[in-house]
């Protein structure tokens, strides 16, 4: 089932497109939660740490996979605002050869190198090996994350945020059931987390290709539309790969934070790693809002419907920052509460690791508007096809967890560590506002139609004189 996004309440839209992918995000984050918490109950917040003291360098390569699927995605939302169908299906195909040649390459790499990387990082020594042996394996499984991932953001480029939620709650519930029997059956340690989770994302993308080819008729590609296109594929690299770029660059200074958190001791790694647990649950709904604006303009664009960009933004920024006042409300009530679903009431250092835990979420809360603002702008201006202008602010949040990391952890200690994501939001927003508002503008000025409404504007306005 497709959906056009270029008619109708701008706000309606978005949020009936938010919500189902809002689901899907969440059923996505509850494989790393369900990890987090059979880790952390059964095998003690040393294993929690060391799952968590792989996050940034996770971050850095799945971050890029997903930027890239989420990349490629756009041209084929324009294509189908445009009601040009057969380009549509050329971008889809050469889509797949090209997540096809990334996977393989970046599963190689990563595995020669990954003990290398938790080297440099100076992941603490009693957390190296679980550390290695989970972020190995996720590596490993970077070929079902582009299969998901990639059929997920076409899908919803046809403005379906809803099926790709289906196959998540089987694979959460999947996922669930398979970390119980790695971990206690076949006492598989922090190891069987990463099986479950990898063999639950492949039976996803798995479903979901199937339902796609049954079920998405306007998706069945001819032996012509099949074929390798350059054009198309500079096309999708030019959107796709900024996007990946624009994580893994955000990733670079969360890695240099993790190793500033790192030299700190396990208690504070594990201290973060249950903070961050939180914080990507929580953010869920930002990710949500973003992947909507991405289609919401992908679609209005590809329709010429630029009057209808503004709105959008505005409409999405009203329900971000209504969420973010929520979210932080309860963190000030509830953060300990939530900390114990993934730490033992037996924790040796149990009350140390609650205050800390605590402290770095409401931190991080208090400043969820300029969040909202860093997914809505940045996801907009990718869907206008300005994918090269959101590196930039993945540049500025780099360079602010970097300094962060680098010159105010060592000195100030883990509180430094708790303002570094804000600081890298807030500094991506100085240059995003503008950005995105300069994008509008330019659009307007190039669209034949704008150009039309001001000559008859003028023309009016003679009349009148």
């Amino acid at each position: 089932m497709t959906k056009d996004l270029t008619t109708g309440s701008p706000m309606r839209l978005i949020l009936g497109f938010t919500l189902p992918t809002l689901f899907g995000l969440l059923f996505q984050q509850l494989y790393n939660m369900v990890d987090a918490m059979i880790v952390g109950k059964l095998l003690g917040a040393q294993a929690l740490g060391a799952v968590g003291s792989t996050g940034s360098i996770n971050f850095f390569i799945i971050g890029f996979c997903l930027g890239v699927c989420s990349g490629f995605a756009i041209p084929v939302a324009q294509r189908m605002g445009a009601k040009d169908y057969p380009q549509m299906r050329r971008y889809v195909a050469n889509a797949a050869y090209l997540s096809a040649a990334i996977a393989l390459a970046l599963t190689v790499t990563t595995g020669i190198f990954c003990r290398n990387i938790l080297a440099a990082m100076h992941t603490p020594a009693d957390l190296f090996d679980d550390a290695y042996a989970y972020i190995f394996i996720i590596f490993m499984g970077i070929p079902v994350v582009f299969l998901y991932n990639l059929l997920a953001g076409i899908i919803r480029s046809l403005g379906d945020s809803r099926t790709p939620v289906y196959f998540l709650a089987l694979s959460a519930v999947l996922n669930i059931g398979l970390d119980l029997i790695f971990i206690l059956i076949f006492r598989a340690g922090v190891a069987g987390a990463a099986i479950a989770t990898v063999l639950s994302q492949a039976v996803s993308g798995a479903a979901c290709l199937r339902h796609m080819v049954k079920k998405f008729p306007i998706l069945r590609v001819t032996r012509e539309e099949r074929q390798p296109d350059w054009a198309a594929c500079k096309g999708l690299c030019a959107m796709g790969l900024p996007m990946g770029l624009q994580y893994s660059i955000t990733a670079i200074g969360s890695i240099v934070l993790q190793t500033s958190v790192n030299a700190l001791g396990s208690v504070y790694v594990s201290a973060v790693a249950t903070g961050g647990k939180l914080y990507q649950l929580l953010a869920c709904p930002f990710d949500a809002m973003g992947a909507a604006m991405a289609t919401y303009c992908g679609q209005n664009v590809g329709a010429n419907r630029l009057d209808r960009l503004s709105q959008g933004v505005r409409s999405c920024s009203l329900l971000g920052l209504g969420y973010a006042l929520a979210a932080f409300g309860a963190m000030l009530l509830f953060a300990p509460r939530c900390a114990m679903l993934f730490l033992s009431a037996d924790e040796p250092q149990l009350e140390l690791l609650l205050a800390l835990t605590t402290r770095y979420i409401i931190i991080l809360t208090a400043f969820f508007f300029p969040l909202a603002l860093v997914n809505i702008l940045r996801f907009s201006i990718q869907g206008m096809g300005f994918g090269t202008f959101a590196i930039l602010a993945g540049v500025l949040e780099m360079i602010a967890r970097t300094v962060v990391g680098r010159f105010f952890v060592p000195g100030l200690g883990y509180t430094a560590a708790c303002f570094a994501s804000p600081a890298a939001w807030i500094c991506a927003d100085l240059f995003l506002i503008p950005a995105c508002l300069g994008c509008i503008a330019y659009l307007r000025r190039r669209s034949p139609i704008a150009s039309l409404e001001t000559i008859s504007r003028g023309m009016a306005s003679t009349a009148k004189a």
